[in-house]
């Protein structure tokens, strides 16, 4: 009988977030797997719990995962953790998670702590719709389609970075929405110096300008998403160059009738139907 992968989420800064289920099921479990054995460690022995540890990270996620995999096909129960909250999100638990789900082996969520999930709840943007993003890639063309998508984006978006790399991250978006986007900035959550500042990205640069005040520790961004206001904007720019006449031939000689040409573009200019109603009255 084939052993399950429990996904064990651990503390992203204070201890006191550990739950009596994923201690229970560390002990419990035959093999653990960690990102890094050395700080997984600490965790470990502050919780007494005494397993068997391999490493499995970003450099050999998919030798080890196929390790792993013939361990489980064996039997063995095998618990993976990331260095600070859940494995698979933004780490190469991902990997090991698709690989056993493709073969049928039994995964089961010991859930807990995720920074972006956290961040996001006390950002004071909105929450009713929003999208992960993790970290912004470093290769230029996976980047350039990165902020190709955000750029349009409309849901709150979830960013982490690096402390080394948030004022360079800062200007890119800032170029690309605006300085006046909101964004709510959030650091070292759970610790003792957790921070949290909504702002927008002009403010953010200026702050952060201060060679006194130089980014340190982790960072997660809730961004705003496009307003309703924006699109409309845009959609209206669209349209300025050419005229109401223009704009009317343009939908009827693509087949659409007088009268749904009309309410199209009284829509999309933002109008009143009687005004575009009394320009294609003079149309053949």
């Amino acid at each position: 009988m084939a052993g399950i992968l429990y996904l064990v989420a651990t503390p992203i800064g204070n201890l006191e977030d550990m739950t009596f289920r994923a201690i229970r099921v560390l002990k419990e479990a035959d093999l653990i797997a960690a990102e890094d054995t050395r700080n997984s460690i600490k965790l470990l022995n502050h919780f007494e719990i005494k397993k068997p540890m391999t490493s499995y990270h970003e450099f050999n996620r998919f030798d080890k995962a196929e390790v792993l995999i013939d361990k489980l096909e064996q039997g063995t129960n095998i618990a993976l953790i990331t260095d600070a909250g859940t494995p698979g999100i933004s780490d190469p638990g991902e990997v090991l998670v698709q690989m056993c789900v493709d073969r049928g082996i039994e995964v089961i969520p010991v859930p807990g702590a995720v920074a972006g999930i956290n961040a996001l709840i006390a950002s004071g943007q909105s929450t009713a719709r929003f999208v992960f993003e993790g970290f912004i890639p470093k290769d230029k063309k996976e980047k350039q389609e990165a902020l190709k998508r955000i750029e349009t984006e409309v849901r709150t978006m979830i960013i982490y970075e690096a402390p080394h790399r948030l004022i360079k991250t800062l200007s890119e978006l800032s170029l690309i929405l605006g300085g006046e986007r909101s964004l709510t900035i959030c650091k070292e959550l759970t610790k003792k110096h957790e921070f949290f500042k909504k702002t927008t990205f002009k403010e953010a640069l200026e702050m952060y300008s201060d060679a006194d005040n130089a980014p340190r520790g982790e960072y997660v961004l809730i961004v705003a998403g496009r307003s309703r206001q924006e699109i409309e904007e845009e959609k209206q720019a669209v349209w300025e160059d050419i005229s109401i006449e223009e704009h009317l031939r343009k939908y009827i000689d693509e087949g659409m009738s007088k009268k749904e040409a009309v309410k199209k573009v009284s829509e999309e200019r933002n109008i009143p139907k009687r005004e575009v109603y009394a320009v294609s009255v003079t149309l053949g």
